[in-house]
């Protein structure tokens, strides 16, 4: 295995992140499928309980050979020879033709790790997505044993005529939606009343009827603006009989003699 030294700063986290992304659960699944296609136990070391985590995973596929005898299951003579030597060199060729081998099975470059990730456990997330996209190639190439991951859908692609495309220009697609056929036919235009007894019903009516406000306008229950200030007349604040002394007095001032009256006021 290849060792390196702590990582800090900017490698340590993206480390972490890696890290992160690395699924215990899916990753034993992706082991258990190469033992069962294989039929080979991978060496996981020293864990009695198998694989615990993703180191366990890369030490027991790092090596190569596994992954390797695995693609040769799904498309036999892939790989025609495995080295079985312990050399680094040795274990990351067979990492190297098993990546290759794949590309040429129909899995994506995108799909695919590089040698580092698995030979140096830097991304094994990423070998257990291949692993995944391994298995749902191999059901779409009607692969019989067992499986894992999501079987690749098959293209099913279509060829119209011109004609045909010519036409469907003419439709209006259903993203710029639909109002099911519905119309204005038959609804008040803006604007104007509302009619709320047909027209055919509105001559029978008789025209005495038109003059009766209904209850719908409102009522004043037979209020008036009786005795009301009329708008812009000064408000009357002294009462009317006072008023009406008030002109007698000027009357009396202006053309006949009130002098006793005056005098007697004034002696009261």
């Amino acid at each position: 295995m290849a060792y390196h030294g702590p990582s800090y700063g900017l490698s340590r986290e993206c480390q972490m992140k890696s890290q992160a992304k690395f699924d215990v659960i899916r990753a034993k699944q992706a082991c258990d499928w190469v033992e069962a296609i294989t039929g080979q136990n991978l060496d996981f070391g020293d864990s009695k309980e198998g694989m615990s985590d993703q180191l366990d995973f890369g030490n027991a596929l790092k090596d190569g050979q596994a992954i390797c005898h695995l693609l040769n299951q799904l498309a036999p003579g892939s790989i025609k020879k495995v080295n079985t030597m312990k050399a680094p060199f040795k274990q990351r060729e067979n990492i190297e033709l098993f990546l290759k081998s794949c590309e040429k099975y129909g899995l994506k470059s995108q799909d695919l790790f590089q040698v580092n990730d698995l030979f140096e456990n830097k991304n094994l997330y990423m070998v257990v997505d291949c692993l995944y996209a391994l298995g749902g190639l191999a059901q779409k190439k009607n692969y019989d044993g067992p499986a894992i991951g999501v079987k690749v859908a098959v293209e099913n692609k279509r060829n119209f005529s011109q004609d045909k495309l010519l036409e469907s220009q003419k439709i209006i697609g259903l993203q710029y939606g639909s109002n099911k056929g519905a119309s204005q036919s038959g609804m008040t235009a803006y604007g104007s009343g509302r009619q709320i007894i047909p027209g055919e019903a509105q001559k029978i009516l008789n025209p005495e009827s038109h003059k009766i406000i209904g209850l719908q306008s409102g009522s004043n229950k037979g209020a008036s603006q009786a005795g009301m200030t009329p708008y812009g007349a000064p408000r009357q604040i002294i009462p009317e009989d006072l008023v009406a002394a008030d002109r007698h007095l000027k009357k009396d001032m202006n053309g006949e003699d009130i002098s006793g009256e005056i005098s007697a006021a004034q002696s009261l």
